[in-house]
This record gives structure tokens, C-alpha cells and sequence, in this order.
């Protein structure tokens, strides 16, 4: 395997990029028992073909993206779609998601509809909840006792796992410090199962960003590629997302510690953008949302290297 600037990856699309369109999830809306999502407008085979056109190698998608119809004649056809592409696929689960319960599973059956659309990779979070304050909770017992659970419900679908020859990633998803996955993955101690890193969710922990990549590039075989603006006014500070490059994540050192320190089951960066929600109509948003895809998608081709297309 090549190391350094020489190694390739592929270029991945988190469907959340495109959020408010309806793809990946709604997030943020639980408020007074209710929850809200945002209306579809296209369906995952324009999301296929709007990868092809756009160079995306690779589909970061969640159940929602499969409307939830998991019938094996809907995601037989889902796998047969993204393979007339030339469009790998990665599935994306939670278990018990804070806003969105469309995108809960259990792992026994999101490895099964991993299977059948031919999924070469399945992510978690596990949404493990930390008691305050959360700065200085990393492996605490109240997260400990939640996290040796989900340890052995993963060892007890090793045998699926190995059967399918998936790969699993665990994610650091604004719930999990750096060394709460990496102990999850030396626990598990299997070649197909590794961490997820999302360059930015570590802000969420209070864990600093560069810190949090290091420690979790050897392991890593999922990456959640984003970049944040993070600034302080008179309301309090805020980390906004932007399109690659152009906010306060340093993307090229970020991307010299994993070409460096990964392992080789990372082969591909997902791209993940989440804008602010506010300022803006749904429909000025949804366009924004293509053009920071856009905007992103050339700056990681032309100044980071990434894509193999």
C-alpha cells in the first residue's frame, strides 16, 4: 500500500450533504415530542446519477435515503441500481438516533440490509449518552456500562460480519471521545471491524480536532470528511458548517495524517457538509447545498488529491 502523498482514495458522499433535500436525515427537531422531516424531492437513483455526473465514487446513505422499504425486491433493485453505475454503497445506522428515528437499526438486521444492497461497509453511532458535564466524562461509568453492552452485541454478530465480509465502522458521532472507539475496536479486535472519524464531531466532547484525527488514523476504515467555520459573537461561539476548505478545519494536514498513519481498509473520504439552517429559504438552502457540494467536491479533486476517477 502506498503511503503518503501518493495514496489514493476514493471520493464518498455522505447523503447528508444533501439534508434538506430529504437525503440522510433531519436532524435537530425533537423538541416537544415531536419530530420533523424534511420533504424528499428526489429519489436515491437521482442520487446515483447525480454522483456519476458529479465524479462521486461512492454513497454514504441511511435508511431514509431507502425510504425505509427494506423489501428484499426494493433493495435488490437499490443493489442493482448503484452497480449499473459503477456506485459502491455504505450504510450508514444508528441505534437510537436523538432526532430522526428513521435511521435506527439494530445490528443483526442493518447487517442484513447491508447484504442485500451489496454494501461494501456499515457504520454505527451509538448514540452512548454522558452525563455533565460531558468535558471530562470520557469512559466514565455511566458511558462504560452503555458501551461494554454494545461490545459484546457487536462480538455476538461476528459470525455475520465475517459470513458477509463487511466492513464495520464506529463512529466518534458527537457522543463517543476518540479512546471510547478506540477501546471499542481493540475490544472487538477483528479485522473487518474499525473506527469512523468525523473531523469535526470531536468539537462536540470539547476534544480538539487534530488530536482527536491522530489518535484515530490507525484505526480508522470510514472517514466523515468536513470542515467548520468556528468563531465567537455576542450569542456565544459557533461552529458553522462550510464547504471544504474554506473553513477553520486545517483539510491538508487532516488528510497527511491518514494517508500517512491509515490503515489500508480506508480506501474512500466521504465528503459531509451540514450548513446552518438559518438565513435562508428551503429552497435558496437546497441550491446552497449543491453548490458547497460542488464547491467542495473541486477543492478536494484539485488541492487534496482525493478521487481515483
Amino acid at each position: 500500500m502506498l503511503k503518503g502523498k501518493d495514496r489514493k482514495f476514493k471520493l464518498g458522499l455522505h447523503s447528508y450533504t444533501l439534508h434538506l433535500s430529504g437525503f440522510g436525515e433531519s436532524w435537530g427537531f425533537q423538541s416537544e415530542g415531536k419530530t420533523y422531516a424534511f420533504e424528499k424531492t428526489h429519489t436515491l437513483t437521482d442520487l446515483m446519477d447525480l454522483a456519476v455526473k458529479e465524479g462521486i465514487e461512492v454513497l454514504h446513505i441511511t435508511l431514509v435515503d431507502l425510504d425505509n422499504d427494506l423489501s428484499p425486491e426494493h433493495l435488490a433493485q437499490v443493489k442493482k441500481d448503484a452497480e449499473d453505475r459503477g456506485i459502491e454503497l455504505e450504510l450508514n445506522i444508528s441505534f437510537n438516533a436523538p432526532s430522526d428515528p428513521r435511521v435506527n437499526s439494530t445490528i443483526e438486521e442493518s447487517l442484513e440490509i447491508a447484504h442485500q444492497i451489496g454494501a461494501k461497509l456499515v457504520k454505527y453511532s451509538t448514540d452512548v449518552e454522558h452525563p455533565h458535564p460531558i468535558s471530562h466524562a470520557c469512559m466514565c461509568p455511566e458511558a462504560m456500562e452503555q458501551i461494554s453492552k454494545i461490545i459484546l452485541d457487536f462480538k455476538k454478530n461476528i459470525p455475520t460480519i465475517e459470513k458477509y465480509g463487511m466492513q464495520i465502522a464506529i463512529e466518534n458521532h458527537c457522543d463517543l471521545f476518540s479512546d471510547e472507539v478506540i477501546y471499542m475496536v481493540k475490544q472487538l479486535h477483528h479485522p473487518l471491524i474499525g473506527a469512523c472519524c468525523d473531523t469535526i464531531n470531536s468539537l462536540m466532547l470539547a476534544e480538539g480536532i487534530e488530536e482527536c484525527v491522530r489518535k484515530m488514523a490507525p484505526y480508522v476504515n470510514c472517514v466523515h470528511f468536513c470542515d467548520n467555520r468556528v468563531f465567537a459573537d455576542p450569542d456565544g461561539t459557533h461552529s458553522l458548517g462550510c464547504a471544504i476548505g474554506d473553513g477553520d478545519v486545517d483539510v491538508v494536514e487532516v488528510m497527511k495524517i491518514l494517508r500517512e498513519q491509515a490503515p489500508p481498509e480506508l480506501d474512500t473520504i466521504d465528503l459531509e457538509i451540514e450548513l446552518p439552517l438559518s438565513g435562508y429559504s428551503i429552497e435558496e438552502g437546497r441550491q446552497l447545498e449543491l453548490d458547497e457540494m460542488r464547491k467542495s467536491i473541486k477543492f478536494m479533486k484539485e488541492n487534496l488529491g482525493i478521487g481515483t476517477k
